[in-house]
């Protein structure tokens, strides 16, 4: 029973590392990367889709994105989608082709963008922490039903936050990361 806690709360505390790198990759740094585009939907037949469903996308140049639709009258309304996701990107096309060319970021930007990813960065540790609280809480009521004692109860503890511990680290490695990769030139 006691592994089972232990299992589900590493399940949980993998989801949410994994969830702050996907929040990561949307968050514009000094290079090109389509998941910039992945929040973007396209009217496409009078129904929203993922741009990524209606065209093409590719990194040409560490400051452009190309994106190539399908259907070449889809153009009008992905430059629509792109100016209302207010990514801070004008789109520019030849007829068959949009560019998008990211702006190089001001010292200024990247500490606000640094700031912004410390934040995600802290909602995530809290959501580590409310992992924890409940795992812990299912131990005590397995103590309490008497299916585990209460030496198992501390051994078990300790083990959940030892885990924690190392969930932590590993949400703080993964701003470290990222907060190079914005305050790099």
């Amino acid at each position: 029973m006691p592994k089972n806690v232990l299992t589900d709360m590493k399940a949980h505390m993998d989801r949410t590392v994994e969830d702050l790198r996907r929040e990561f990759q949307k968050i514009r740094t000094g290079r090109a990367n389509t998941a910039l585009l992945d929040d973007v939907r396209v009217e496409y037949y009078d129904n929203p889709a993922p741009l990524s469903q209606v065209a093409n996308m590719a990194v040409p140049e560490p400051r452009t994105i190309t994106i190539s639709p399908w259907e070449p009258k889809m153009i009008g309304a992905i430059e629509k989608a792109i100016l209302n996701a207010n990514l801070g990107l004008t789109p520019g096309n030849d007829g068959k082709l949009i560019r998008l060319t990211l702006p190089p970021l001001t010292e200024e930007r990247r500490k606000e963008i640094v700031k912004s990813l410390k934040k995600l960065d802290e909602d995530h540790k809290v959501a580590v922490r409310n992992i924890r609280r409940k795992a812990i809480d299912d131990l005590k009521k397995l103590e309490k039903d008497k299916a585990i004692t209460e030496d198992d109860l501390k051994k078990y503890e300790k083990e959940v936050q030892t885990l924690t511990d190392s969930f932590i680290t590993r949400l703080d490695e993964v701003l470290s990361h990222k907060e190079k990769e914005v305050m790099e030139v």
